[in-house]
């Protein structure tokens, strides 16, 4: 098939872009039975036929659909017996590389060897004896071709063509022979073709702008267009921009700009570039903006503003809180605050005694982390301190005295101020506005040694502070002692449901000591 597609190549041309070849061919088989390839003394010489039709794409290049038609017979030498008779029929598009492109050859040249290259459909019914077995195959498979061939250029339009092409189909099918030697597909085909290719068409001035299409060197040029000797635009300006698209075409200017003058390089003509002597943005129609926040540099009353910073019709930063904290540096762009606190409005004096009083008014249930009903009112007016001051959030810290194990000591501190968490979320506020941790007895604030002491040192904390800023907690005492260090407890040790209990010298009789007393 690749035969076939040899015969429509070279008499195209630019000016014959269409062409139909007819051709007459001879197959070649190689395979299980055995091979014919380059041998023609069989006594019963078969021929077949086919046609092409193939399209000029450039002068090293063309592009054809072959089609071809044989019948084909064949006897094994290698067993006797074994034969197949196939009607064969090869659809396939190809891929033609002529050497006559102007290049290596003339584009007239009457000798024109070319190479095509493509694939398509391998179509068989197939019957025959193998082994010793009757068999009929109907194969419809894909396949791949190369070819190599000559043209002899008889006329404008009408040339020789002499092929040799080999098909390579994916099927062993053909000879109903299977397993070759290197375990590929094995049934291949030579087709050897000659044929007659005629080219369509004539010399033509396609543009019709009076310049043959063989010496217009501006092919394509609309209709009405003024040109010149080789049929190219007129250019009055020199700018290589033609007239017919130039809208400047009395002065040299920039094909990006169709023609017409940029001072400056900024991509804005300068008719209507208000900088036209310095590079600026089109969308602020020529005229240059350093800091890129939308507003030129001549009436930017704040240059320099950091990239993406929105910015009034001044260039300058938005205030929406008018607190003089521009909106990207304001932590609380909605409420005015001093810059000293981010632009946040800062604690009053008065929020920070309630939260200070709030720790004497935090009670739980003996030895438990069980909130006691009179700690209500206090956590309720904390809620409502956080909806006072929607930009800080809230640290809750458990403390205890040193009575009772250690690791007791700070489960305990973390489950109260757990618990004073829990209830506070009860009373709408969001979770990630709340934290709480413990840390037992670690932190005292008075003398352990005394009653007293150890009142005081029983405590949950309460302080706020700018959502994102450090933990007011852990800038007080430091990082908490951590969840997983709780979990390290050894088992049977007490938790925060009852005080540990110490046993006496183990020379002496156990003795229990009165569980350990605390608020």
């Amino acid at each position: 098939m690749l035969g076939m597609a040899a015969p429509l190549a070279q008499a195209q041309t630019a000016d014959r872009k269409t062409a139909l070849s007819a051709n007459v061919g001879l197959l070649q088989y190689r395979g299980n039975m055995g091979t014919d390839f380059w041998d023609r003394s069989e006594p019963d010489l078969e021929v077949g036929g086919g046609g092409t039709i193939s399209r000029y794409l450039s002068p090293s290049f063309d592009v054809a659909l072959l089609g071809y038609y044989q019948t084909y017979k064949f006897s094994s030498e290698v067993r006797a017996g074994d034969n197949f008779e196939a009607r064969i029929g090869m659809v396939d598009l190809g891929i033609k590389l002529k050497l006559n492109n102007g290049k290596i050859l003339k584009e007239d040249a009457r000798i024109q060897p070319y190479l095509m290259g493509g694939g398509g459909m391998f179509l068989t019914n197939s019957t025959g004896r193998a082994n010793g077995q009757n068999f009929f195959n109907q194969i419809r498979r894909p396949e791949v071709f190369g070819l190599a061939g000559i043209r002899v250029r008889l006329s404008d339009a009408v040339s020789l063509d002499l092929t040799t092409s080999q098909h390579y189909p994916f099927t062993e099918r053909v000879d109903n022979l299977y397993g070759s030697p290197d375990d590929k597909l094995y049934d291949r085909f030579l087709l050897h073709q000659a044929g007659v290719t005629v080219a369509f068409g004539k010399m033509k001035d396609e543009d019709k702008d009076g310049v043959s299409d063989k010496k217009d060197k501006c092919p394509g040029t609309p209709a009405g267009v003024a040109v010149d000797p080789n049929g190219c635009p007129l250019d009055k300006d020199g700018d290589g921009v033609p007239d017919y698209q130039d809208k400047c075409p009395d002065v040299k200017g920039v094909a990006a700009l169709q023609g017409c003058p940029d001072r400056d390089g900024d991509g804005v003509t300068d008719a209507e570039d208000k900088c036209p002597d310095v590079a600026g943005l089109a969308i602020l129609q020529g005229c240059p903006d350093a800091d890129g926040d939308g507003i030129t540099d001549a009436d930017d009353k704040c240059p320099g503003t950091p990239a993406g910073v929105k910015v009034d019709a001044t260039g300058c930063p938005l205030d929406r809180d008018g607190d003089g904290v521009p909106d990207y540096q304001d932590r609380c762009p909605d409420r005015a605050g001093p810059a000293s606190n981010k632009g946040c409005p800062e604690i009053k004096a008065e929020t920070k005694k309630r939260l200070k009083e709030a720790t004497k008014s935090i009670n739980f249930e003996f030895n438990k982390a069980v909130l006691l009903p009179s700690s209500y009112p206090t956590l309720k007016d904390l809620a409502a301190i956080m909806a006072e001051y929607p930009d800080y959030t809230m640290s809750i810290a458990g403390h205890t005295d040193s009575k009772g194990a250690d690791d007791y000591n700070l489960r305990l501190s973390y489950d109260r101020a757990a618990s004073a968490r829990t209830y506070m979320l009860s009373q709408t506020v969001p979770a990630d506005r709340i934290e709480s941790r413990g840390y037992g007895e670690t932190k005292p604030v008075a003398d352990n040694g005394t009653a007293a002491g150890q009142a005081l040192n029983r405590r949950v904390e309460f302080d706020l502070y700018l959502t994102g800023e450090p933990n007011s907690a852990e800038v007080k005492y430091g990082p908490a002692p951590t969840i997983s260090e709780l979990q390290k407890t050894p088992a049977g040790r007490p938790t925060a449901g009852k005080a540990p209990v110490k046993k006496a010298p183990a020379k002496k009789a156990p003795a229990r000591k009165a569980p350990v007393k605390r608020k």
